[in-house]
């Protein structure tokens, strides 16, 4: 038999035990965590389906119970009792801040305990939901959407601190309660998606957050169209396009819906500064207990309401009316704008709850009816191609709404599921976009966390934002940065960073005077250009190669800085303003002497330790006497010591 190395040099294969067959009824399913996140979404998506079906249902028993059955036993005694109704809401809120305290966190608050690992209580949502019901139902000129996303926010983190997921897995939960909220809350799914993406996850549409959204909106919208019906918020007729040339008037009303934007969002900051006593003339309302403002707040919008009704609580009729050409006169559309501003504002500031995205809605359509209005008289030999008020009314809606909270891809969604028309595409994405580039511009738009405070009560306080605004960027800083001569090459530059494992270095002078910032992204992106310039050539002359170009070329050399005793909001509110990541940390003395870097994970670790801090001082420095153990104690550990010797 002939000899094979293969065969004969390698031993025999030892023949495997037979696998032991799975005893019936012992085999278990065992779904991925993909799966278990999908099957909270539907979870989060029904739960908050149902949650908004029942606070709609119970802002209707609450309107008809005060507007209507004690409106009408009151109202013989003269109009004047229609003040009474907003006035007798602002009482009940003031009854219940007073038992309750706290209505419970909004949505960035939200945001901002998952990242800091604090537990949500359950109470609190609840609380909320019917202070919101009982304001709205009173008539306070607010709207439904805040509330209807807290619900469906507050079920998504509640079931991820039940279920004990992770951070990440928590926010994204939270990211799909908050669009099954929005989706049930105005019957539009695909706005629901889009608001959690673009506002509340700020992701860039990754596809694990869109399966789990997109499922979370579909549910509750589902539920809510069982509970609600499925028609849309608004039954319009059909638009009709006059001319293409109409179009540049549609970018007039997106200029005109910046304007009302930027005066409703200070209108607003103005509103909640003067409860709090920082406006002067207005002081006295901050010495006024914080329960009574709810009182002043409903006090004033049922005087304003005794001249024009239509600004009380949401306001849907009243558009609608408009959408549907109904005859307003111009004086009466200018008097609605104004007013319905300033009782928003008011409403907001005072501590009424709820949302403000459906009065933006109104003042849009307020404007593009007023608009569309003065159009054919200021333009007479244009007037059969301009389309009549409603069609502006559709426009000024989206392009309001878009501009006060900075979601344009939201605002041009949520017209479209609340109007089910397409035929407006155009004009709508035209002014849409125009209002939202002339806000960031004329008056720079806060960042993305700052955005969803427009959908929440402002007088909660968000503890995370106080906490900022205590520690100085010396408590947070990195005192220790990696600094590189200007005169080394890039390749020389980049060992560096390599070797301390730094994404980005200081550049230096002789005098260790700073010059500029050199990026990981810096270096790379130069040794590729020559690359491709040396390709091109087909040569390689070692003129500016990686080995003789100095870093001090590629640097980046205006800065943005900060000093060590300002606080660490206004280095964040910097980096947000800039799109940056980090922030060198100079001398005050000596403008170019750096003493440290600042980066943005450095600012939320500082927030955690602060909060976390926080937490267990009442432990420290409560004394608890322990009692004596006779068991050894282990190698490598130390025995109990009482809170009392480690209190700080």
């Amino acid at each position: 038999m002939p000899f094979s190395p293969a065969k004969d040099l390698l031993p025999e294969p030892q023949a495997l035990p037979p696998a032991p067959l799975p005893l019936l009824g012992t085999v278990r399913l065992q779904p991925s965590p993909e799966t278990i996140v999908l099957i909270l979404a539907v979870l989060i998506g029904g739960s908050a389906g149902m949650g908004v079906v029942t606070f709609r249902y119970l802002i209707e028993i609450l309107h008809h119970l005060m507007l209507e059955d004690l409106m009408g036993t009151i109202a013989h005694l003269g109009p004047w009792t229609l003040a009474c109704i907003p006035t007798l809401g602002g009482v009940m809120i003031g009854l219940l801040r007073w038992c309750f305290k706290d209505f419970g966190p909004g949505i960035s608050s939200l945001i901002a305990s998952v990242q800091a690992g604090q537990e949500i209580s359950v109470l609190r949502p609840v609380t909320k939901m019917v202070a919101a019901a009982v304001s709205l139902g009173s008539g306070a000129s607010l709207g439904p959407e805040g509330p209807s996303v807290e619900i469906g926010a507050n079920l998504g983190i509640l079931l991820g601190q039940a279920l004990r997921v992770s951070q990440e897995r928590q926010r994204l939960l939270l990211g799909a309660g908050a669009a099954a909220g929005l989706a049930a809350g105005f019957n539009a799914p695909i706005a629901g998606v889009f608001f959690a993406l673009e506002v509340v996850l700020g992701t860039t549409f990754a596809t694990s957050a869109a399966s789990v959204v997109l499922l979370a909106a579909v549910v509750s919208a589902l539920v809510a169209q069982i509970g609600l019906g499925s028609q849309p918020a608004f039954n319009l007729p059909a638009y009709e396009t006059r001319s293409p040339l109409e179009l540049p008037l549609y970018l007039g009303l997106g200029l005109c819906a910046s304007l009302v934007s930027i005066a409703y969002n200070t209108s607003l900051q103005w509103a909640q500064n003067c409860f709090n006593g920082k406006v002067p003339g207005f002081i006295w309302l901050s010495k006024l207990p914080r329960e009574t403002h709810p009182v002043v707040g409903g006090l004033f919008v049922g005087l304003v309401a005794l001249q024009l009704p239509q600004i009380l609580g949401v306001g849907y009729e009243t558009v609608e009316a408009m959408l549907r050409d109904v005859e307003f006169s111009l004086r009466l559309l200018v008097a609605l704008l104004v007013v319905k501003l300033l009782a928003t504002a008011v409403s907001w500031g005072s501590g009424l709850v709820g949302g403000v995205f459906a009065p933006a809605m109104f003042l849009g359509a307020t404007l593009g009816a007023t608009y569309g209005k003065i159009l054919p008289f200021a333009l007479p030999w244009f007037a059969s191609s301009i389309a009549a008020p409603p069609a502006y009314a559709m426009v000024g809606m989206a392009a309001v709404l878009a501009a006060s909270v900075n979601a344009p891809l939201t605002s041009i969604l949520l017209l479209f599921e609340m109007t089910r028309d397409y035929r407006i595409v155009l004009p709508l994405m035209a002014a849409v976009g125009l209002s939202v580039w002339l806000v960031e511009r004329l008056k720079q738009l806060p960042e993305r966390g700052a955005n969803l405070k427009k959908i929440e009560l402002p007088i909660e306080v968000d503890r995370t934002q106080e906490i900022l605004k205590t520690i100085v960027v010396a408590k947070a800083m990195k005192p220790s940065v990696l600094m590189v001569s200007e005169a080394l090459s890039l390749v020389e530059a980049g060992r560096s960073l390599i070797d301390h494992h730094c994404h980005s270095a200081f550049v230096v002078d002789s005098e260790e005077q700073i010059v500029g910032i050199v990026t990981l992204q810096d270096i790379n992106r130069s040794i590729t250009r020559w690359e491709q310039t040396q390709a091109q050539l087909k040569v390689c002359p070692l003129e500016h190669s990686p080995l003789t170009q100095k870093v001090s070329e590629i640097c980046t050399k205006e800065l943005l800085y900060i000093y060590p005793d300002e606080l660490v909001s206004e280095a964040r509110d910097r980096m947000a303003g800039r799109g940056l990541h980090q922030l060198p940390v100079i001398d005050r003395d000596s403008p170019h002497k750096i003493v440290g870097l600042l980066e943005r994970e450095d600012i939320d670790l500082a927030c955690n330790l602060a909060l976390t801090r926080e937490a267990l001082l009442p432990y420290l420095l409560i004394p608890v006497k322990l009692e004596p153990v006779n068991a050894p104690t282990p190698t490598g550990s130390s025995p109990l010591k009482s809170s009392s010797e480690i209190a700080p």
